[in-house]
This record gives structure tokens, C-alpha cells and sequence, in this order.
């Protein structure tokens, strides 16, 4: 690397073959950044993205211990400014190695280990807004009570959820005490730690809130994205959003951050609840989450704001222009296949082409990353494991 203008800034991205790391490399690369991407695969979008200058294959940020050491031995031998993390294992590793890797080089911002799983753990999060009157659906800990009075509380339907998930994974419909009875311990045994959760019914819009807060600063820069469709299809990930205004929800998820003392990014998912017309909280992803371009097209470019904040640099001024459409085609394929509502779902389905519509997974100007990330999209779904922690809520 030691052709780099010296002018330029290094930003090293963790788990970069995800798709949110083909915007990110973008918008960094518009600000004049070199970009490194550490991909646990090659057949990935972000792994084919023209928009980084280095791809490394490394092991799974899971691994923790082994890719601490290979972090540690890359760190020793490059120059890196900034890290930022792109999924919720790279973020949960930055958070659990924050004291050691500070001692390094290249900076980056992610809170302090006991406030970060306050957060990300979906049951602790629970806990957190119940005590402060934020809403948020009725939940019971597993590991707090016998499954009797965890059905009592909650009611039926009901959701078992793993307390450290994404995209639906080990969730799964309840019914009955026997059912939650049979499927606990499985489930415990393979996602670990669950909590009891009651189901909102469909109906209610779905949000989420992406929000930048420095603490210190008392600083924020916000938007909020209306989920149109997501897959599954009963709560998972967006695959056709649009953003919006809806300052109600930026104070709300601000001031959960103020009451965890977060630091840096989160990104909040909310669901309105029919029955009363509430807005509950449902989760925090501790990092950038797939549809960051909803963001970045609509004028807050939250990879800037993240290197600089980084680097102690200001941030200059950005105008929110919301109405922006953002389209998963892949996912939203998986939609349509599953939806009993393809053909009746605003906007129309086939609607491909729009001056305010973009696509998370697609840029004519970088086509590798759609082609290579929709066939590893594929695999996976010929994975009988991937389909089985997928489909608990299709039921």
C-alpha cells in the first residue's frame, strides 16, 4: 500500500462482503478514502465491488480469537485509520476487543462492551424499555420463569426469539405452552438465551430509525425508513423501503440511546402495533444494517459521518431529502414467491424504474457485486439449515 496518496484515509471494513458494504466502499470512495474490505467469502457483493481497492479473505468474524490474531498481525504490518464494522459479528467483536485493539493504530467508535449487548441483546433491551416506559411489546425472559408464566403474561400468539438474532433466525411461532414446551430447549441449545414475546399482529406499519449519537456532543443525525415489504414476511428484513419524516421516532429511539449512554451508530427497528396504534421498539443492530442507501441517497451520508467522527474531524453539513425508495430485488424476489400479497402489495411489484427508486443490491456501475451476491443468495438457500432458521415465521 505504499503507493497510497498520503492525503488519503485508510478505512479497513470488517465482514465487507455484505451488501451494505457496497454503499459504504461508495460514499467512502466519493470522500476521497482508500478502502480495505476483509471478506469471509468470495462469492459475496461486497466481495466483487469495484468501489474497494483491497480485498482480503479472511476467517469469520465469529471466530473471535483467530480473527483477533489476524486482525492484530494485519494491523501490525498496514497502515488503517479507521475500521468499521458491517455486520453484527464484527461489531460484537470491535465491542469485545474495544480496551485491547484501542491500543493499536486505527481508530474506531462502538460502546463499551456492557452497554453495547444492553442494546443488542433483544431481551435486555426489552427490560431496559419496560423500566423507562419506552414502548415496546410484552416480553417474558426464559431464563426468568417457567414457560406457564411466560405463556400467562404474554399471550397467545406468541414469538420465541433467541436473545442475540438477525433476520428472523430462531424465531418462531407460538401457539400453545406444550409447543413453547417441545421447541424450548432445541432452540436454546442452538441460538442460545430466548425470551417469550407477543406477536403483533399484521396490519401496522413497520420503521426503522438509523441514528448517529455522540454522547458527549449531545450530537445526532438521524433518518427513518417505512419497511414496505420485508422477508420473511411476518418480521424480517426490509426488501422495499422508502425513507420518510417522523421526528416522534428519532426523539423516542434518541432517548433510549441517552438512557444506554451509546456511542456511534444504531440502527432501530419499531413496529406499529394494530390493536392500539402504538409504535413498540423492537431491536437495535449495533452497526450499519443492509439498506443503508436508503440513508445515503437521501442526503446523510452516515460513511462520512462515521470516518470522521472517528478521526475527531468535523462533519459537514447535509440536508435530509427524504421520499427516496430503496429496493433488495434479490430479497424481494424471495417476497414475492412467499407473499400471498404480490399482486395487491403499493407500489406495484413491477414497478422497476423511477427517479426517486434505487436498488440496495444493484448499481449499473458496479454489476459484479448483484451477480455474485445474488448466487451466494442462492446457496444459501439451498442450504437446509439456512431455510430451517428462516422459517419460523412463515408458518
Amino acid at each position: 500500500m505504499s503507493s497510497i496518496n498520503k492525503n488519503k484515509k485508510i478505512v479497513l471494513l470488517l465482514d465487507g462482503q455484505t451488501v451494505q458494504a457496497t454503499a459504504i466502499a461508495e460514499y467512502l470512495k466519493k470522500s476521497g478514502c482508500y478502502i480495505i474490505s476483509f471478506c469471509d467469502s468470495n462469492n459475496s457483493y461486497g466481495y466483487h465491488t469495484k468501489f474497494v481497492d483491497k480485498k482480503i479473505l479472511s476467517p469469520k468474524s465469529k471466530t473471535k480469537g483467530i480473527y483477533l490474531s489476524f486482525l492484530i498481525d494485519f494491523l501490525h504490518d498496514n497502515k488503517v485509520d479507521v475500521i468499521i464494522p458491517m455486520n453484527d459479528d464484527s461489531a460484537t467483536f470491535l465491542s469485545e476487543n474495544k480496551n485491547l485493539l484501542s491500543n493499536e493504530k486505527a481508530r474506531f467508535i462502538i460502546p463499551d462492551k456492557d452497554i453495547f449487548f444492553q442494546g443488542f441483546d433483544k431481551n435486555q433491551l426489552m427490560k431496559l424499555c419496560h423500566k423507562n416506559d419506552f414502548p415496546h411489546p410484552r416480553t417474558a425472559d426464559l431464563s426468568e420463569v417457567t414457560t406457564k408464566e411466560a405463556c400467562s403474561h404474554v399471550g397467545f400468539p406468541a414469538i420465541i426469539k433467541p436473545n442475540i438474532t438477525t433476520g428472523g433466525r430462531g424465531m418462531q411461532m407460538i401457539r400453545t405452552e406444550s409447543q413453547l414446551s417441545d421447541i424450548l430447549n432445541p432452540t436454546i441449545n442452538e441460538y442460545g438465551d430466548c425470551h417469550l414475546q407477543e406477536f403483533i399482529q399484521p396490519g401496522g406499519k413497520q420503521f426503522k430509525v438509523q441514528i448517529y449519537r455522540d454522547h458527549l456532543k449531545n450530537e445526532i443525525y438521524s433518518t427513518v425508513i417505512e419497511k414496505m415489504r420485508y422477508y420473511p414476511e411476518k418480521g424480517g428484513s426490509s426488501c422495499f423501503n422508502k425513507t420518510i419524516y417522523f421526528d416522534e421516532l428519532v426523539q423516542l429511539c434518541n432517548s433510549v440511546l441517552i438512557k444506554l449512554k451509546w456511542d456511534g451508530f444504531a440502527d432501530f427497528d419499531l413496529i406499529e402495533d394494530p390493536s392500539d396504534g402504538i409504535i413498540k421498539i423492537m431491536e437495535i443492530n449495533p452497526r450499519v444494517p443492509a439498506c443503508i442507501k436508503s440513508s445515503l441517497v437521501s442526503g446523510i451520508d452516515f460513511a462520512l459521518i462515521i470516518l470522521n467522527k472517528s478521526l475527531d474531524m468535523e462533519i459537514p453539513p447535509m440536508k435530509y431529502e427524504p421520499n427516496k425508495y430503496l429496493r433488495y430485488i434479490a430479497l424481494d424476489l424471495l417476497w414475492f414467491i412467499y407473499s400471498p400479497n404480490r399482486f395487491k402489495t403499493k407500489p406495484n411489484w413491477f414497478i422497476f424504474f423511477g427517479k426517486n427508486l434505487f436498488y440496495q443490491d444493484f448499481t449499473w456501475k458496479d454489476l459484479r457485486p448483484f451477480i455474485f451476491g445474488f448466487l451466494g443468495g442462492l446457496l444459501k438457500q439451498f442450504n437446509p439449515k439456512f431455510r430451517k432458521s428462516k422459517k419460523g415465521l412463515r408458518v
